[in-house]
């Protein structure tokens, strides 16, 4: 079978497995200007307590040292954009956080495509990942024709926005690739104007010690008072840019039931929030990627919003 029609049939199993969009890639190494850029934001310590970021950056800047014999990378994304929303003026959580942690959906749905690969293509070899190894994941996507990486470092695809999981398929074999996509951006600077902390310091770059998300998700410690006193409703990951991007006026609802927003969720309140117990939190986040925050992030979280939002009164 070509390649082409091996690369056609792929995306047209991707896209019946529920995936929103994938495109294809020769496995080489990173291009020089975005190695450059990697390298300069690791140097300027933008990485802030993410400290895996520095490590194997050889292997995240080529992906034949990650998978042996590797030839392409087969780009997938995933929409994960809320059915429902928490209401405004309530304590808010990433929407990608709404439903099922998506390492679980995404990895499944990877197996299965992995399957259908090696159905057309006996003997291939390859390795599934979903934000689970050192691979540039948004470039790979860029490279594989799913779209382009806006101002505020997210993948954006066109007329879908940026609301999407991403996950990679690197198998031993050729396929035929996709090309990849020109910035739709234009002038807009939508999300760096939108960001409150002003971890967008540019175009392309984002200081993570500056940014709602990872100070409520991965940092440990207190959450600087600058950066505090910005929160807002924000008590798990921060959508600001997001909601900014002109292209996600295109959203739609996630299809895949398992990415639906939990009802229970939706139905918390404030002072539920601030009386969340350790037992309520495991109920309530059973199988959730919140959990990645701990119980004792989030109620640092909330409390920290809850001070900010009284001294502004």
């Amino acid at each position: 079978m070509m390649n082409e029609e091996l690369s056609r049939q792929i995306k047209a199993e991707a896209l019946r497995l529920g995936f929103s969009a994938c495109g294809v890639s020769p496995a080489d190494a990173v291009d020089d200007i975005h190695r450059a850029a990697f390298l300069d934001w690791l140097g300027d310590g933008c990485q802030a307590g993410m400290d895996y970021m520095a490590r194997n950056v050889e292997k995240r800047l080529d992906p034949r040292l990650l998978v042996e014999g590797a030839q392409s990378v087969i780009s997938v994304a995933l929409n994960y954009y809320p059915s429902r929303l928490i209401a405004k003026d309530e304590y808010q959580l990433a929407w990608y956080a709404y439903g099922e942690d998506y390492h679980t959906v995404m990895k499944e749905k990877l197996a299965r495509l992995a399957d259908y690969v090696t159905t057309l293509m006996p003997g291939c070899t390859g390795r599934a990942f979903c934000d689970t190894a050192p691979l540039l994941e948004r470039y790979w996507a860029w490279r594989g024709g799913l779209g382009w990486i806006g101002r505020n470092t997210q993948l954006i695809i066109p007329r879908a926005g940026s609301a999407f999981f991403l996950g990679e398929l690197v198998i031993d074999r050729p396929l035929a690739c996709d090309s990849p996509m020109q910035s739709r951006c234009g002038t807009c600077t939508r999300c760096l104007t939108a960001c409150p902390t002003g971890a967008l310091r540019a175009p392309h770059r984002l200081d993570a010690r500056l940014c709602l998300s990872y100070l409520t998700i991965e940092h440990r410690g207190d959450i600087p008072p600058q950066a505090a006193k910005h929160l807002g409703n924000s008590i798990y990951g921060c959508d600001r840019c997001q909601q900014a991007c002109p292209w996600n006026r295109f959203t739609t609802p996630a299809t895949e039931t398992r990415l639906a927003p939990r009802a229970d969720l939706l139905a918390m309140r404030r002072a539920d929030w601030v009386a969340l117990s350790p037992e309520r939190y495991r109920t309530l986040f059973k199988g959730s990627a919140v959990k990645r925050a701990k119980y004792e992030g989030l109620m640092r979280n909330i409390a920290a919003a809850h001070q900010y939002k009284s001294s502004t009164k």
